[in-house]
């Protein structure tokens, strides 16, 4: 490191500052003020140590080259950090805002101080990047002839798409959509990525040649047979779709539904799309309601943000768990991803968060939803059990389930292609990311289970090395995940 003493200097680790929250709820843009400016930056960069074994590596499933952009940021070189950035990753700019940041939890400075602002300066280098004018298209030196087909235009079917575009292939991604985006279009809330940011690098995988087709149901608009006549290889990359369900009493109550029937509808109002009412709110809304959201994860903050700037009444989340410690739990040391509390920006807007509670039925009135009854639960030998006398009902006009997802859409295109599946109902995949049908491969949430857009974007490019060194023979494109690994999931 060029200031082998950084961390010694500086022993505070410095984010953004969050604008108010009364002034964030009157708009959907991003939560953070001004970006850092790059001198606070560099003095951040320079707390990365010089530490022999950096543990950030593995913590990183791209492999990211932390504490080589980080020494990079900390001397002023950005051109050369934006290129070491983008050495590893298609899309810093997704995962610098989106990523739970396991490096950080793996960085050897957060055994005994705060660890380095790894993801602040991950997203910083790109945003700079940007600005300069540096993020233009990169073009394959020969073309293949070759045909693949990605089908799924999340960030793993787009870093499989654009690796295999500069491979020499020629790419279409196929979206049942009418944008490109998958989840990060309509799933992510624009106060945690505005879609601009996607459109921008859009911009630079069609300028490449990866062609896109929105509106495609591949399955139906298209059959399987025809897909694997047209194309030389096939990359399945639609994620996991299929929502967990809670089928309790009153379930069919109207004012039920999932976060992914919220959460997009929320969006296309922010797009501009006719799904508005005349106060331009969506048909699915939180206006003056209360809201219960059934699920403590990052989707169920997602739920709660966008509930505060919808104009909610009250809002509840439940989580069957308990509430994890303040500091890193006894169970996750490091350098593992730690359990302890969390409070994303969505949770200093407001709201209530309930643990250790477990939801038993649903009531309601003339068939809508009026309330819930649910009760306390404890952990005993792994499971959860009643806490006896705990009994509750809450009011509610409109509950979200965000309790994650259970696999892929077998329907259709899996189903057509004959594809096997593994012991979790997920695409059985081989150590090289090849299903069970010869020519088809799958990365991504289709074949890992739910996951996080990093480990998406790292089998994107793994999967992406395959399916070049089978059309090929050979391939010269870096695979982060080693094959082993994916065998053993």
């Amino acid at each position: 490191m060029g200031d082998a003493q950084g961390f010694l200097k500086h022993t505070s680790r410095e984010l953004p500052k969050r604008r108010p929250v009364e002034l964030r709820l009157m708009d959907w843009k991003e939560v953070y003020e001004e970006k850092f400016s790059h001198e606070t930056l560099q003095k951040q960069a320079s707390r990365c140590m010089d530490c022999g074994i950096p543990f950030c590596h593995n913590g990183c499933p791209l492999g990211n080259l932390i504490p080589e952009w980080n020494d990079l940021v900390y001397k002023g070189a950005w051109k050369e950090s934006f290129e070491r950035l983008h050495a590893t990753n298609n899309f810093p700019e997704f995962t610098g805002r989106l990523c739970p940041a396991p490096c950080e939890s793996s960085c050897v400075l957060g055994i005994n101080q705060d660890p380095v602002t790894i993801k602040q300066v991950e997203v910083e280098i790109i945003e700079n990047g940007f600005d300069e004018g540096w993020v233009t298209p990169v073009y394959p030196t020969r073309l293949t002839g070759k045909r693949i087909a990605v089908v799924g235009s999340g960030p793993a079917g787009l870093a499989a798409a654009q690796q295999l575009t500069r491979a020499g292939h020629t790419v279409t991604v196929f979206e049942r959509d009418d944008r490109i985006g998958g989840l990060m279009r309509y799933g992510i809330p624009e106060f945690k990525m505005e879609k601009r940011f996607i459109d921008r690098r859009l911009a630079q995988m069609e300028a490449e040649g990866t062609i896109f087709k929105t509106g495609v149901n591949v399955g139906v608009d298209i059959t399987a047979e025809q897909l694997r006549e047209r194309y030389d290889a096939v990359v399945l990359a639609g994620g996991a779709t299929i929502a967990r369900d809670l089928p309790v009493p009153g379930r069919d109550l109207d004012g039920i539904h999932q976060a992914m029937e919220f959460l997009p509808l929320a969006n296309r109002v922010q797009l501009g799309d006719p799904v508005a009412d005349e106060e331009g709110l969506p048909r699915i809304n939180a206006r003056g309601k209360k809201v219960i959201i059934i699920g403590g994860g990052d989707t169920g903050a997602d739920c709660l943000g966008t509930s505060h700037r919808q104009g909610a009444e009250s809002v509840h989340q439940f989580e069957i768990m308990p509430r994890p410690p303040e500091e890193r739990a006894g169970s996750t040391p490091w350098p593992t991803y730690p359990l302890m509390y969390r409070v994303a920006s969505a949770h200093e807007e407001g709201g209530e968060r309930v643990f250790s509670v477990n939801t038993e039925r649903f009531v309601g009135a003339d068939g809508k939803l009026t309330g819930l009854q649910a009760h306390e639960v404890s952990m005993v030998n792994g499971r959860f059990e009643k806490v006896e006398g705990t009994d509750f009902t809450l009011e509610a006009d409109l509950v979200l389930l965000a309790m994650g997802f259970v696999g892929p859409q077998k329907n259709g295109l899996l189903e057509g292609l004959g594809v096997g599946y593994d012991q979790r109902g997920n695409v059985k995949r081989d150590n090289g990311w090849a299903t069970t049908v010869p020519g088809v491969f799958a990365a991504g949430d289709m074949g890992r289970g739910q996951s996080l857009i990093v480990w998406a974007i790292a089998e994107g490019r793994s999967c992406a090395s395959a399916v070049d060194k089978f059309l090929e023979g050979d391939t010269a494109l870096p695979s982060p995940i080693r094959p082993t690994d994916v065998a053993q999931r």
